[in-house]
């Protein structure tokens, strides 16, 4: 799932190509992508791409006129950026852009199809997808605590929570979590000043470093196959279940709930204890993402 420094990336990307050009035609190739009717995606041809915003998981194509596309890929969406449109769509083949110096090709695997574009007219139209949390790249230690001890709930939970922070979603919870120390599990209301703000710290330097990772990678090309994932192979905790701690060398642990999984290092986080996922079943009940779309939704 394209989380926080994956928009980023993508969001540079798309601006380094095709910021200022003209989107010449629009190819749908799956009608159930669409979810708006007005104004109508034909609408935005002919139009210059002005910039490109991040609105959590979603990227917002500004154009000339003030009207967005607002991109949300969900969980397999991937863009990609090609000098021409596909002769033959693949299955995986969504919908294309089609600029003047090339075209920007949404794709999405598997079958399940959640990935989604909406068309609207105006700024404040726009501000209706915005699902309220705060921007972690720019909020201040108060804010973060205030967000953060609005409910209490376990950290997993608070830091994927859209309306609460914007862009973080299973694979970055993960590894923000692993850099503070701190269980998934932990209850928001047990946290002391100092763990607070050891979490704040953490989120800003976690992002901030994958967000550098990312530009470095792509700085000369746009992401490729594969090359946005969840399961990057520098990761310290997600997707690394049964492999070392890369701190302490004890086999990383995870926790499967519904469709989600997290990974956590028992001795760095939890003091030695390994979390069954039997016990936490009833032990997280709702305070725990049910399913993928769910923690997808900012």
């Amino acid at each position: 799932m394209p989380e926080l420094p994956d928009i980023v990336a993508y969001q540079e990307c798309i601006e380094r190509v095709a910021r200022g050009e003209k989107l010449l035609r629009v190819r749908i190739y799956r009608p159930f992508l669409v979810r708006t009717v007005s104004p109508p995606i034909s609408d935005f041809e002919g139009k210059r791409l002005m910039s490109v915003e991040r609105l959590g998981k979603r990227l917002a194509l500004a154009f000339d006129g003030g009207a967005f596309l607002i991109i949300h890929l969900m969980i397999a969406g991937r863009l990609h950026w090609l000098s021409k449109s596909p002769t033959r769509p693949s299955k995986t083949d969504l919908a294309c852009f089609e600029f003047q110096s090339g075209s920007l090709l949404l794709t999405e695997a598997g079958t399940k199809r959640r990935a989604s574009l909406h068309a609207v007219a105006d700024r404040r139209t726009l501000s209706e997808h915005d699902r309220g949390g705060i921007d972690l790249l720019s909020a201040g230690l108060e804010e973060f605590s205030a967000a953060l001890l609005a409910e209490n709930r376990t950290l997993k939970r608070a830091l994927t929570n859209p309306a609460k922070f914007s862009g973080v979603g299973n694979a970055y919870s993960d590894e923000i979590l692993f850099a503070a120390r701190l269980s998934p599990v932990r209850l928001t209301s047990s946290l002391k000043p100092n763990e607070t703000l050891r979490l704040y710290e953490a989120a800003i330097s976690t992002l901030t470093h994958w967000i550098e990772v990312l530009r470095k990678e792509f700085k000369d090309r746009f992401p490729g196959k594969g090359d946005i994932t969840a399961f990057r192979k520098d990761f310290a905790v997600h997707g690394r279940y049964g492999k070392p701690c890369l701190v302490c060398g004890m086999p990383i642990q995870r926790i499967v709930y519904a469709e989600n999984e997290t990974n956590y290092c028992a001795r760095c986080q939890n003091e030695d204890r390994v979390l069954a996922d039997r016990a936490l079943s009833r032990l997280l009940k709702s305070d725990w993402p049910r399913s993928i779309e769910e923690m997808a939704s900012d």
